[in-house]
C-alpha cells in the first residue's frame, strides 16, 4: 500500500470537469446528418437500454450494438471516426484544469470516474485530464461501490469529492462519512434535477461552477 497522504482530492469527469453535455448534443447531431433522424433515434434507445443494463454510458458499445441492426450501414465508420477523434479539449468547463492544479498545493488530485474501458480513458487523455492528475485515473462501473479500491489505492486521511451527481456525493458520504467533504458543482443535466435536489440531502459544499473553486481555500473547504 502507497503511504497515506493527509488529502485525495477525487474529480468526476462528465459535466465535472468536461462539459459531456455539448459531447452528446455534438454527437446527435452528427448522427442525424450521417444516419438520418430515425436511425439516429434507433442509436438513442439502443444507447439507453444499454446504460440499464450495465450502469454507465457507453456510446462505442451502443454503436456496436447498432450496428447488428444495421450492419450496412457506411455512417456507421463516420460515427466511430467521429468519436475517436472528438476535440475533447474544447469542451473542457473553463478553469477546470486550473482548479485540478489550485487543489494539488495541499493534495493528490485524481480522477474517479464511471465508464467503459476504452472511451472514457481516451476522453480523460485526450482532453488533458489524466496530464493534469499525473495518470491518478480510476474509472470502475460503480465508483460508489469502490471505494475499499480507491482507498487502497490512494489511502488518505481525508478526501475531498467533487461531482455533479448529488446521487454519488449522497452514497459516498453514507459510507465514508466524515473522512469526505463533497463538492457539488451544479452544471450538467444531473445537476439541474428537480426530483433529485429535493429528494437527496445537500452536498457539504455547492457552487455553480468548477471554476469558482479557485476562490476556495482550505478553510473555505472546511478543511482547517
Amino acid at each position: 500500500m502507497a503511504a497515506k497522504d493527509k488529502l485525495v482530492f477525487l474529480f468526476d469527469v462528465d459535466n465535472t470537469l468536461l462539459d459531456n453535455d455539448r459531447v452528446t448534443a455534438d454527437l446527435k447531431r452528427h448522427l442525424e446528418l450521417q444516419v438520418g433522424p430515425d436511425r439516429s433515434a434507433r442509436y438513442w434507445e439502443i444507447f439507453e437500454q444499454l446504460r440499464d443494463e450495465i450502469g454507465y454510458a457507453d456510446y462505442l458499445g451502443a454503436l456496436q450494438r447498432y450496428r447488428i441492426e444495421h450492419p450496412r450501414d457506411p455512417g456507421l465508420l463516420t460515427v466511430s471516426h467521429f468519436l475517436l477523434n472528438y476535440p475533447f479539449a474544447t469542451r473542457l468547463y473553463p478553469d477546470s484544469l486550473d482548479v485540478v492544479d489550485h487543489v494539488k498545493q495541499w493534495g493528490k488530485a485524481v480522477v474517479l470516474s464511471d465508464g467503459d474501458v476504452v472511451f472514457q480513458p481516451h476522453k480523460a487523455e485526450c482532453s488533458g485530464i489524466s496530464e493534469a492528475v499525473e495518470g491518478n485515473v480510476l474509472i470502475y462501473i460503480h465508483k460508489e461501490q469502490e471505494l475499499d479500491d480507491v482507498e487502497c489505492r490512494f489511502p488518505a486521511e481525508h478526501y475531498v469529492l467533487i461531482d455533479d451527481k448529488l446521487r454519488i456525493l449522497t452514497a459516498v458520504k453514507k459510507i465514508w462519512g466524515d473522512k469526505v467533504t463533497t463538492v457539488f458543482p451544479k452544471q450538467g443535466h444531473y445537476a439541474h434535477d428537480a426530483q433529485v435536489l429535493a429528494t437527496l440531502p445537500p452536498a457539504d459544499i455547492s457552487v455553480d461552477r468548477i471554476g469558482d473553486l479557485l476562490q476556495y481555500d482550505l478553510r473555505s473547504l472546511k478543511l482547517a
